[in-house]
């Protein structure tokens, strides 16, 4: 599922037009992602919990050449599934 298909669905199911539920959608996807870069961690209760981790520094390997490449730290966003989504979904 796209975003597209999410603002046709909102749409349809609440009369609001397209363009209206694009902005909202989009406002609130900025938001998050704002939050996330101040290191904020965002909770959506029944839904689940979005945060930055710190990943380690660690030594990969190419593995078309076999050499070895020192991959640096790094941020990633991690997701942490809320309860009514872990009971639907498991």
């Amino acid at each position: 599922m796209t975003k597209k298909d999410i603002i046709l669905k909102i749409s349809d199911e609440t009369g609001i037009k397209q363009a209206e539920v694009k902005r909202v959608v989009q406002k609130a996807f900025d938001f998050i992602v704002d939050a996330l870069v101040r290191g904020e961690k965002i909770e959506l209760r029944n839904f689940g919990i979005f945060k930055i981790k710190q990943r380690r520094p660690k030594i990969g390997r190419n593995p078309k050449t076999g050499v070895i490449v020192p991959v640096p730290s790094r941020r990633a966003v991690v997701f942490k599934m809320g309860l009514e989504m872990k009971k639907k979904i498991v």
